[in-house]
């Protein structure tokens, strides 16, 4: 039996509990160092206490940089099996959150497979999983039906779910009013706006909030707070729909700790990179230091097909600045369900923006990875490059195909490779060039 209801509950109380032990160990800091962080809501470790087969991580702005991947079958793709694969496979990968998205068919088995399968952290958009799992149209669906979906995925063993809890009828005058470019872009926010405006009634997420705190708390279900009216596009960034909606996402906040509830706060969007550190810093202000989780930001408008780039470019910047979780973004962003290659680019994209933010922000042990790479550089070790690494099947299968004539150079340079000229000079040795 439980001594505590959640993760923030055990640390507020002194409680060390095994899930933040192993994260301690993780991000090499003392159970001291981080417990605090814990109680005071700026970590949240996602640990529902029916995922038994969870890998606990943490995420907050000073640990390391950690990664999400959507997956979830379509009524245009319908195989699980193969989205299955794209799970593991981001894994593999190391992805640290898989959401499962799916919009089509039986979605219980394939979320329920999801969690007894999967060691990473699962997320759930419930308001998506309502109209499914009913099949009833949207305006048919009543706000008892809706918070019942969230108790179902946390029955089941989900550890965060996004509630669009923000959007509120005040938001539906505030659209119309502001005429933006693209409106609302959020799924599950544009849901939300949709119900509201057939039914007239108030967003259920936001009316009985205070109904899905229990049941979270319950549980242990970490509260991801969707941003319905994330930009999606430049000319959106930064509006008076976004703003507001933020405020009363830390409003939100602070109603969860009340109950010990974890939260995170999901953030833009597509953003120009000279905005995204300020709307890290409202963030940061407004919600009180809670984990901020962002989708991007995407830099440009203009490069479907290079998504992944674009957000791994404000992805870099925004985790540099504070934000502490970063929404994959693939190249088949705008465009498709992503293929298990899709996944891979989108992934590593991620992870390679990670890692810069983590060095930059000087996460504990970050760069060790790179001063390793260094030190195999100089000395041509190419194995000792490959463990180094991000993607080393792909540096390995570049280097094999174009082979130099000696191993002390790379095909590039051949033996005008400065690191060899100067490896040979310093040792006093000739160097031969011709």
């Amino acid at each position: 039996m439980r001594e505590y209801t959640t993760q923030m509950s055990a640390a507020r109380r002194g409680i060390i509990t095994e899930e933040l032990k192993k994260v301690a160990e993780k991000e090499h800091m003392t159970i001291e160092e981080l417990m605090p962080l814990v109680a005071d809501g700026k970590v949240v470790i996602c640990a529902n206490k029916n995922h038994k087969f969870l890998d606990p991580q943490a995420v907050g702005s000073m640990l390391k940089t950690k990664i999400n991947v959507n997956l979830g079958v379509s009524k245009d793709y319908k195989d699980c099996d193969g989205e299955m694969q794209k799970v593991m496979e981001a894994v593999k990968m190391g992805a640290h959150a898989i959401m499962d998205l799916s919009s089509h068919g039986d979605t219980i088995p394939f979320r329920r497979k999801l969690i007894s399968e999967c060691p990473a952290m699962i997320g759930t958009v419930p308001v998506y999983d309502s109209v499914i799992h009913y099949q009833r149209d949207l305006n048919t669906l009543t706000a008892k039906d809706f918070i019942d979906v969230v108790r179902l995925h946390a029955e089941d063993g989900v550890d965060f779910v996004t509630l669009h809890c923000g959007i509120t009828r005040k938001s539906i005058e505030q659209i119309r009013k502001h005429k933006r470019k693209l409106n609302i872009v959020s799924r599950g926010g544009s849901l939300i706006f949709a119900w509201m405006s057939m039914t007239g009634e108030e967003n259920p997420f936001y009316e009985y909030y205070d109904e899905i705190l229990d049941i979270c708390r319950e549980y242990d279900v970490t509260i991801s707070l969707g941003d319905a009216c994330r930009p999606g596009c430049l000319a959106d960034a930064s509006d008076v729909c976004q703003i507001e909606e933020l405020v009363r996402l830390g409003e939100l906040t602070k109603r969860a700790w009340e109950k010990d509830v974890q939260v995170m706060v999901e953030g833009p969007g597509h953003m120009p990179i000279d905005q995204i550190a300020a709307n890290m810093k409202i963030q940061e202000t407004i919600c009180n230091g809670a984990p901020f989780y962002v989708l991007g930001p995407l830099v440009t408008d203009i490069a479907p097909g290079y998504d992944h780039i674009t957000a791994a470019i404000g992805g870099a910047i925004a985790a540099a600045a504070g934000a502490a979780f970063l929404c994959y973004v693939t190249p088949a962003e705008h465009l498709a369900l992503p293929n298990l290659e899709d996944v891979r680019q989108g992934i590593i994209a991620s992870k390679i923006a990670a890692h810069a933010a983590d060095i930059a922000k000087g996460v504990r042990g970050a760069r060790d990875i790179d001063d390793k790479m260094a030190d195999a550089r100089r000395a041509f070790d190419w194995e000792a490059q490959w463990e180094c690494a991000i993607d080393p099947e792909t540096a390995k299968r570049i280097y094999n195909k174009r082979k130099p004539q000696h191993e002390d150079t790379c095909s590039m340079c051949g033996k005008f490779c400065a690191i060899r000229s100067m490896n040979k000079a310093l040792a006093g040795e000739h160097i031969d060039i011709l």
